[in-house]
This record gives structure tokens, C-alpha cells and sequence, in this order.
């Protein structure tokens, strides 16, 4: 099959990988343009799927929005069979969506219909799910609301961090990509309809969801914190500074919530119900570093209570 692909971040790399180690005939790659970096913003740095695209030879398409008769003209000349959709990042319109013979598949990194949109690994996390997984789904133009084609499931582990498990989900979704492709060509695969009833949704994630609220129980602290370890970071207020907090994990302990019970050997926390130990601070203005190192810096007694 004639593939074009659609991705943008590191996520979508292995998959493009795959495809490419299965032998699969990538025509084309369309990706967002190269992004500004640096503090003048002034390096160009271009998408980990175009970079991955360009050692393989393969041609690349950067449209600001994937729109407009220009951009139909230079698909429709890679003449695709199918279009496979893994993080590219913009929504597609239907006469996108149509313009592959066989249309066009996305891989989402959650078991659908659980967590459509744009965020699902992080709200996993937050919400305590014990697994998750990959969909194949066959696109359409709802969020995420086609017919399922294939899922594999993965547990998500007591200290996993959106970091993490976006990795480990990368390797999955290339692994159940192939698998879904290879019984398309076999015949042996139907597309699910998915149960509406069950649907929930993981919109993008904003200022207003990542900051801590201490009187939550320990354990809903903890995935908090955890659901956007590396990136955008869990943040706090400490003497009127933002800070962001990392590695977080519940630990015995009592007090009023957001007061510090113990600086050292480990940061501990107080939360409505219990406490939690804190790895890693990323105070505003500077790079992630140790808490201890953090602590040292400033004085132990100085770090009292975060808001």
C-alpha cells in the first residue's frame, strides 16, 4: 500500500520506523513547519518526524494548516492508498480525510472510547486508570469517534509519569500499527463501532489543571504531579514564586495541607489526607534540579508552606 503519514513529535517516530523496517511504501510525510528555538528564537528546528523522514529520503509537506487546494494538489500527486495519523496535531477535514483510496487511520494512545483528544496519556495518569493502551481507528471527522480496528492494552505503573509512558506507548503504538495494517491486507480485520455510553475526553491541557491543590487526598496529588512530569510540569506558589514540583509519590503523614512536615532527607508534603515526597523542583526561571540541592540552596527553614 502507497502510505502517506501524518505525525509530528518523538511519539510518532517509532511508527514511522516500523513502517519503514515492515518495508511499507511511505510515498510522503506531512508535518507542522519547523518550530523557533533559543532565546533570540532564531534556530529553526525542524519536527522529530521530519528529521526521521529526511534520513530515510522520504518527501515532507510542512503546511500551516493541512488545507487549501495547494495542499490537495501536492497529496493527491503522492497518490496515497491510505493515511496513517500518529500526534500529528491538527484536526483534518474531510476532503483530507477522503482523499486516500482506502482512507485514513489514527493511532491514539489511549483504549477508546476512554480519553478522546488531545491529552489522553496525561488524564490517564490524573485520573488513576490502572491500564491504558493504543487504538487503530479508522478517522473520521469526530474527535476521535470512528471505528476501532485494532487495540493492544498496557498497565500503567504505580509511579509512571506521562514521560514514561509516553515511551512506552510510542514502541506499543508502532507495534499494534503493524499489526492492524498487516490484517487489513489479509482481510481479517472489521472496524468496531464504539460505544458512545462509555466516551470521555482528555481536552488539552491548561494552566488551570496542572496547578496543585494540596487538599486533595496524597494519591490524587501524587498523579497530578505525575500526569505532567516532564512537560508543562505540576506547579505551586512558595513565598509568591511559581514552582513546579516533579517525582512525587504518597507517604505517611499528617498536617495542614501544603505545609512542609520534613525538608530533609526528602521533601515532604502535607496534602488533605496524607503526604507526599517530592524528587525533583523546577523553580521559575531555572532548570529542573534535585529538591535537596534545591533545599540547600535556600536555606531548609525557608521552605515552609506552598500554596
Amino acid at each position: 500500500m502507497r502510505i502517506v503519514f501524518f505525525g509530528t513529535p518523538e511519539f510518532a517516530v517509532p511508527s514511522l520506523e516500523a513502517l519503514l523496517a515492515e518495508r511499507a511504501q511511505v510515498v510522503g510525510v506531512v508535518t507542522q513547519p519547523d518550530k523557533p528555538h533559543g532565546r533570540s528564537r532564531s534556530v529553526l528546528v525542524p519536527p522529530p518526524v521530519k528529521q526521521a523522514a529526511l534520513r530515510q529520503g522520504i518527501p515532507v509537506l510542512q503546511p500551516d494548516r493541512p488545507r487549501g487546494d495547494l495542499f490537495l494538489a501536492a497529496l493527491r500527486h503522492w497518490q496515497p492508498e491510505i493515511g496513517v495519523v500518529v500526534a500529528y496535531g491538527h484536526i483534518l477535514k474531510p476532503d483530507v480525510l477522503s482523499l486516500p483510496s482506502r482512507g485514513m487511520i489514527n493511532v491514539h494512545a489511549s483504549l477508546l472510547p476512554r480519553w478522546r483528544g488531545a491529552a489522553p496519556i496525561n488524564w490517564a495518569i490524573r485520573a488513576g486508570d490502572r491500564e491504558t493502551g493504543i487504538s487503530i481507528m479508522v478517522m473520521e471527522p469526530g474527535m476521535d469517534t470512528g471505528p476501532i480496528l485494532h487495540q493492544s492494552t498496557l498497565p500503567i505503573g504505580p509511579e509512571e509519569t506521562a514521560g514514561t509512558l509516553t515511551e512506552r506507548l510510542a514502541v506499543l503504538g508502532a507495534d499494534t500499527l503493524v499489526e492492524a495494517l498487516a490484517l487489513m491486507r489479509l482481510g481479517g480485520i472489521a472496524p468496531v463501532p464504539q460505544d458512545e455510553s462509555r466516551a470521555t475526553y482528555a481536552p488539552k491541557i491548561d494552566r488551570g489543571v496542572t496547578r496543585i491543590v494540596w487538599e486533595d487526598p496524597a494519591d490524587a496529588v501524587s498523579r497530578s504531579i505525575r500526569a505532567f512530569d516532564p512537560e508543562p510540569g505540576a506547579w505551586t506558589v512558595l513565598e509568591g514564586q511559581e514552582i513546579k514540583l516533579f517525582g512525587a509519590a504518597p507517604v505517611p503523614g499528617s498536617g495542614v495541607p501544603g505545609h512542609v512536615l520534613s525538608p530533609s532527607p526528602d521533601l515532604t508534603i502535607a496534602t488533605g489526607r496524607g503526604a507526599v515526597r517530592i524528587a525533583d523542583v523546577k523553580p521559575s526561571g531555572k532548570t529542573r534540579m534535585p529538591a535537596q540541592d534545591w533545599i540547600r540552596g535556600r536555606r531548609a527553614e525557608a521552605v515552609t508552606v506552598f500554596q
